[in-house]
């Protein structure tokens, strides 16, 4: 049986590489190492499966829960891991995504697998355009929906084009307008990823236990109303079911109370506010409800360690 106590947090890509392989470089690439410009919050990390698969461990029935987000292109190879508490053989021409949070096992790599893998967090994808799509809202990111898609030959190319551009401007970023382009081609992606999976003839929901699907639907009514519904009993009245048992389905599925995620959408609306507006720090707690700015100043600084206004200094040029 899988318990909390069980599943190992990864954090970021340090965690990433120190439980998955032996002898992980600083770096994936190999144009990386001289570049000091950093800007912004967050990490990306692309890498080679099949440099992966030279330094990986054996990690068969540990169970992990990453704060971050992965996409994985496929050229070669199988893959078999467990995403939520489906388990997916992956063939190639695929390309196949692990959310934050998710409960995530590998089960078995084959020798000869070739690809691409990409990990970031919530906070790299900040971009500062306005009115961009949530990372939420993409439905290989959903929990009912189906994470993964098929590839044509053409577009698994397209895919592999873009995300070898994608790590030549992470490496060659010296300025704030790189970073944005760095930024830009994450998103490309994703959209691309989005656009084929939506035209794909059979995209279906895959059945969930009940608990499971009371959480995904949690998930998704927090997304919709989580600035002007806070509470976790606001949450509970309309999925007809007991705060308490919520939240306790919520930890199990997510690692997080129900409240810490609801909490979460906030900041995450808050990061994005501050980053991609010139709204004043009263007007964006006003436009969350928040009571009063000093309410909202810390909320912000208890999840964020900064006042917006030094968030907004630190990462805002």
């Amino acid at each position: 049986m899988i318990t909390n106590s069980n599943i190992i947090e990864l954090k970021d890509q340090q965690d990433f590489k120190d439980f998955y392989l032996k002898n992980a470089p600083a770096s994936f690439c190999e144009e990386c190492g001289s570049v000091n410009y950093e800007h912004g919050n967050g990490f990306l990390e692309i890498a080679r499966l099949e440099d992966l698969k030279r330094q990986q461990k054996n990690t068969k029935g540990k169970h992990t829960r990453r704060k971050f987000y992965s996409m994985i292109l496929l050229l070669e190879g199988n893959i078999d891991e467990t995403i939520g508490s489906q388990k997916f053989r992956f063939n190639p021409l695929m390309m196949y995504f692990v959310n934050e949070n998710q409960l995530h096992a590998v089960n078995h790599w084959s020798d000869n697998v070739k690809g691409i893998y990409c990990m970031f967090d919530a906070d790299y994808f900040l971009l500062c355009i306005k009115h961009q799509i949530k990372l939420n809202q993409f439905p290989f990111f959903q929990t009912d929906k189906e994470p993964f898609l098929v590839l044509s030959e053409r577009e698994a190319k397209m895919m592999e084009h873009l995300f070898w551009k994608l790590n030549s401007e992470k490496c060659m970023k010296k300025t704030f307008n790189d970073d944005l382009l760095t930024r830009t081609f994450l998103n490309v992606i994703l959209l691309e990823a989005e656009r084929i999976y939506n035209k794909q003839s059979t995209p279906k929901k895959y059945s969930l236990s009940r608990k499971d699907q009371i959480v995904s639907e949690f998930q998704l009514l927090v997304a919709q109303h989580f600035i002007e519904k806070k509470q976790v009993s606001d949450y509970a009245e309309m999925l007809f079911v007991h705060p308490n048992y919520l939240n306790d389905l919520v930890k199990e599925s997510t690692g997080g109370t129900a409240s810490y995620f609801i909490q979460k959408q906030l900041l995450q609306e808050a990061k994005s506010r501050l980053l991609q507006t010139n709204s004043t720090v009263s007007m964006i707690a006003m436009e969350l409800n928040f009571t009063d700015d000093s309410y909202f100043n810390r909320f912000f600084k208890k999840l964020s360690g900064m006042t917006p206004i030094q968030f907004r200094k630190k990462h805002k040029h």
